[in-house]
């Protein structure tokens, strides 16, 4: 069975690789990730598609935030 809900990506809750993108994002960069989302998938999207868009597509969300790739917006987020 599978279960649609509407949820803000600011709440989701990651899991395993996912987390480490996820953590490091404000909630302007959500709002920014979460529009992109919206517009390649206008029927929405599971779950488990979420999560691993976080997981296997840094580099894609890195590059819509104005970073070269996932490292680089990680570097930018260590102190």
């Amino acid at each position: 069975m599978t279960i649609y809900k509407e949820e803000s990506l600011k709440n989701f809750s990651f899991w395993s690789g996912a987390k480490h993108v996820a953590a490091c994002l404000t909630e302007k960069e959500f709002d920014i990730i979460e529009e992109l989302l919206e517009e390649l998938y206008p029927d929405g999207m599971e779950e488990t598609e979420v999560n691993d868009f976080f997981w296997f597509d840094g580099d894609t969300i890195a590059q819509a935030l104005g970073y070269e790739d996932e490292d680089d917006l990680l570097e930018s987020r260590k102190e």
